[in-house]
């Protein structure tokens, strides 16, 4: 009877474990399984992102090159025509009429030099236009943050755009995707710029040091969590205060892109940031590549 008893036990103990681990291991599938998919989301939109960005690069490069190139061509031919015009000339053989084809031919490539020197100087007056425009919105920016320290906040211009570098310090206490009042008042204060700035796109990046997060910290599994949460968050507020957000793009780059790649404390500190960067939007620039 004993013996029985004990081997009922058994069976259900087992019977008890097996269901238990059934539930854990869907939960933590379920879990991967969101993370993998937010993931996938955000790393589509960086690729998205940097395909548009290195395509409207390569357009406009092919084009000013292939503006250099044909100015250059007709330059050649005309002094090929002209070349040929004085051999005529020199020579007698049949003045008049290699006389009139000629300057026909040097007149129709004087016109089509001119057309294309016109069209590289429109090209190069709307880059003048967007470089001064980068430098307003770097000035209008700085002068609206002011009053925060250099090592909580910078400004400066980089590959034709505007990078606004917020500390960690500034926006958030350690681990934390809630913005402090001072980095609201900071935020705020940007979102009065960007407002009347419709011709600039923004895309808020997230940048955590290579120290993984504390286990168990509620909603996040890992360093890419904490860096989408905190772009997400100052999104958020950037809107509230009257960004369109149809301009904005929060993303997050988790510990993959430091500024400091040394193990120190100092440089740890400097790679948990936040980077808010503006681009001009080109839309007349790119009217005009594509009538090259």
């Amino acid at each position: 009877m004993r013996k029985h008893l004990f081997k009922a036990s058994v069976l259900l103990l087992a019977g008890s474990l097996s269901l238990s681990s059934c539930v854990v291991s869907k939960k933590k599938y379920d879990d991967l399984m969101a993370r993998k998919n937010a993931l996938e989301v955000d790393k589509a939109g960086l690729q998205k992102e940097k395909s548009s960005l290195e395509k409207d690069k390569s357009s406009l490069e092919a084009a000013k090159a292939s503006l250099e190139e044909e100015r250059a061509k007709l330059e050649q031919e005309k002094r090929e025509y002209e070349a040929s015009l004085a051999k005529a000339l020199k020579e007698g053989k049949s003045l008049s009429e290699t006389l009139n084809m000629s300057k026909s031919q040097v007149e129709r490539l004087n016109a089509d030099l001119k057309a294309r020197e016109a069209r590289l100087a429109e090209l190069q007056r709307i880059l003048d236009e967007k470089d001064a425009a980068v430098a307003n919105l770097r000035n209008r920016v700085s002068n609206a943050l002011l009053g925060f320290n250099d090592k909580d906040l910078t400004v400066e211009v980089r590959n034709g755009k505007v990078y606004v570098s917020l500390a960690e310090q500034l926006l958030f206490n350690s681990g934390s995707t809630k913005v402090d009042p001072k980095g609201v008042d900071a935020l705020r204060k940007l979102a009065a710029v960007l407002k009347e700035q419709q011709d600039v796109n923004v895309v808020v990046e997230g940048h955590t040091d290579d120290v993984p997060i504390a286990r168990g910290t509620v909603g996040m599994q890992d360093n890419w969590d904490l860096s989408v949460l905190r772009a997400t968050e100052i999104t958020r507020i950037l809107a509230n205060a009257g960004v369109d957000p149809t301009r904005v793009t929060p993303s997050g780059r988790s510990k993959y892109v430091p500024l400091d790649e040394a193990k120190t404390k100092e440089a740890r500190q400097k790679n948990r940031r936040t980077e808010i960067i503006l681009t001009p939007k080109l839309d007349e620039l790119f009217q005009i590549l594509e009538t090259t």
